[in-house]
């Protein structure tokens, strides 16, 4: 596993975002592990989480031109990442949307750079698809190319069908998903830290859930 992604669990687990026991998902399932990106409340964890995001974009050797959040988890992710970016020495301009529409000012409900290009959409997780899809509407309406998703964490769990959620979304769109970790990662830093029994719970659960 990357340093990074292991650092990245390490983080997560310390702020309480990635927790183990039992937990009941959206779709009813009994979860073994539950990831709340929403606990990265603080500036420093903010600080930090846009440096994983800016390293997992690097590494996966995206090609993008800007960057896109969604409203509303969307928009301190897409700052924070911009910033680690150009503080590594790349810089991007970004974009994010309102839920309402403006009617004076600038009016519209795009805020930040045009959009344009190759545009890289940022989350935290995908489950129904429904930020994804109203990402790539925004983008396409714009003339600009949706490129990419990149999320914090990749569950590698089926949908409402064979697919995963990321999976879904490729297949629809035909644009590459990254994530900064996956399932794979949780259970091989389980492993290596001799945490059989939360790692047999992760197993099993992949086993009824999962996807490759």
């Amino acid at each position: 596993m990357s340093d990074f992604r292991q650092e990245f669990i390490e983080f997560a687990i310390s702020r309480n975002v990635l927790c183990f026991g039992e937990f009941k998902t959206k779709a009813g399932r009994m979860s073994p592990y539950f990831f709340n990106a929403g606990l990265f409340n603080d500036g420093d964890s903010l600080r930090k989480l846009g440096q994983f995001y800016a390293k997992a974009i690097l590494g996966a050797q995206l090609p993008f031109d800007m960057l896109f959040g969604p409203a509303y988890k969307g928009i301190p992710l897409v700052s924070a990442i911009v910033i680690a970016l150009a503080e590594s020495g790349h810089n991007y301009p970004f974009c994010f949307n309102r839920k309402e529409v403006k009617d004076h000012g600038e009016g519209g409900n795009l805020v930040g750079a045009p959009l344009a290009g190759r545009v890289l959409i940022v989350d935290d997780v995908i489950s129904a698809g429904v930020s994804v899809r109203e990402s790539v509407g925004h983008i396409c309406t714009s003339g600009a190319i949706p490129c990419g998703v990149i999320i914090a964490l990749d569950r590698m769990e089926r949908g409402n069908g064979e697919l995963s959620a990321t999976q879904e979304v490729h297949h629809a769109y035909g644009i590459q998903v990254a994530s900064i970790i996956n399932l794979d990662d949780i259970a091989n830093y389980l492993r290596d830290r001799n945490l059989g029994l939360n790692l047999r719970a992760i197993e099993s659960y992949r086993a009824q859930y999962g996807v490759a």
